[in-house]
C-alpha cells in the first residue's frame, strides 16, 4: 500500500458523492420550504387578511385532529402554549374557533373550528388541493407516490429526533 498523496482509500470516491448529493438534498428542501412558507402566507391570507401563516397552521391541525386541548395543540407543533394561545384568541376573535372546558378537565381548554371557519378551511384547502393538482397532476402515479414514500422517511427520521408524529399518510392531506 501507497502512502503517496495519490493513493486514496477505496471509501474516498463514495464520501465526496454522499457530500454532494447531501448538498443537493439540502438545497432542494431549503428551496421546497421557501416556496411553502411562500404558498403558506398566501394561503393564511385567504382565511383573512391579518392572518399569520402560524394561525393558519394550527387551523390545520384542529381541522384534523377535531376538538383539542391547547396544551396537546402546542405539544404537537413544537411551540410554547402561550404562544399558541396568541394565536388561538386571534383565531377566535375572528369567530373560527371556540374554547369550551375540556369534559374531562374542566380546568384545560378545548379547541375547536366553529362552523364558520370550517367552511373557511374548506374553501382554502380545496384551492390548495387544486393548485397541487395544477402543478403535480400531470405526474406520472408511480412517481406521485414514490415522492409521497421518500418524504414520509425523512419525516419518520425527524420524528427520532423528537419531532412530533404527523399520523398517518392518508390523514396528511391537509
Amino acid at each position: 500500500m501507497s502512502n503517496s498523496p495519490d493513493a486514496l482509500p477505496d471509501s474516498a470516491p463514495d464520501h465526496d458523492n454522499v457530500d454532494a448529493a447531501l448538498e443537493n438534498v439540502e438545497h432542494q428542501i431549503s428551496l421546497f420550504w421557501r416556496r411553502a412558507r411562500a404558498i403558506s402566507n398566501q394561503l393564511s391570507r385567504e382565511v383573512h387578511p391579518d392572518m399569520e401563516p402560524a394561525a393558519y397552521g394550527l387551523l390545520t391541525i384542529i381541522r384534523r385532529e377535531g376538538t383539542i386541548r391547547l396544551t396537546d395543540l402546542a405539544m404537537v407543533i413544537g411551540v410554547g402554549k402561550p404562544s399558541v394561545s396568541r394565536q388561538i384568541a386571534f383565531l377566535e376573535g375572528l369567530g373560527l374557533v371556540s374554547k369550551e372546558a375540556d369534559p374531562l378537565d374542566g380546568r384545560a381548554q378545548a379547541i375547536r373550528l366553529t362552523p364558520k371557519g370550517e367552511e373557511k378551511m374548506h374553501q382554502v384547502q380545496d384551492a390548495r388541493r387544486q393548485v397541487f393538482r395544477e402543478r403535480l397532476g400531470e405526474w406520472p402515479l408511480g412517481d406521485l407516490q414514490e415522492l409521497a414514500r421518500y418524504m414520509a422517511k425523512l419525516n419518520a427520521t425527524y420524528e427520532r429526533d423528537g419531532f412530533p408524529q404527523d399520523g398517518p399518510a392518508e390523514d396528511l392531506r391537509d
